[in-house]
């Protein structure tokens, strides 16, 4: 895998640099504090996170035919106060939601979940290397079955 960031003079704001990934997909960062252009680096470390663990999550549930209608993931995380200001703990919430009408099993998802930080998640791995990472579960559209 490749990646680069790049930052020149004649960027209209000095503090925007562009990531380039290896499949042609840019992102701006921004690091100003508003974060008004785009993400921080640290901000896109968390969406890398929830997308991962996201893509895991709803393969898994497809595969075991669970009626999942929408998945978010959110994380909400602490940082270090100084130099350098790595994640510390890191919550992550699965809202779940069926699709109308259908239950999920609850133990579909907790097993999906678990696959996914145990197994599956690189991106959890290698922040589980300075963060304690937490995991919920949330049901949205009522109870799963057991």
């Amino acid at each position: 895998m490749i990646a680069s960031s790049k930052w020149t003079s004649t960027e209209p704001n000095p503090k925007i640099f562009l990531g380039l990934s290896q499949s042609g997909h840019t992102i701006r960062f921004d690091t100003t504090p508003e974060h008004t252009e785009g993400p921080s680096p640290m901000e896109a470390v968390l969406v890398a996170l929830c997308g991962c663990t996201s893509v895991d999550v709803v393969s898994i549930l497809k595969k075991k035919r669970q009626p999942l209608a929408e998945l978010t993931v959110s994380a909400t995380a602490e940082q270090r106060t100084e130099p350098p200001n790595y994640f510390t703990k890191i919550r992550l919430v699965y809202a779940v939601t069926p699709d109308a009408g259908q239950q999920l099993s609850r133990k579909a998802v907790e097993d999906a979940v678990a696959l996914s930080k145990d197994k599956y998640c690189s991106v959890s791995a290698m922040l589980e290397k300075t963060a304690e990472i937490e995991f919920l579960i949330e049901y949205v559209g009522g109870e799963p079955v057991a």
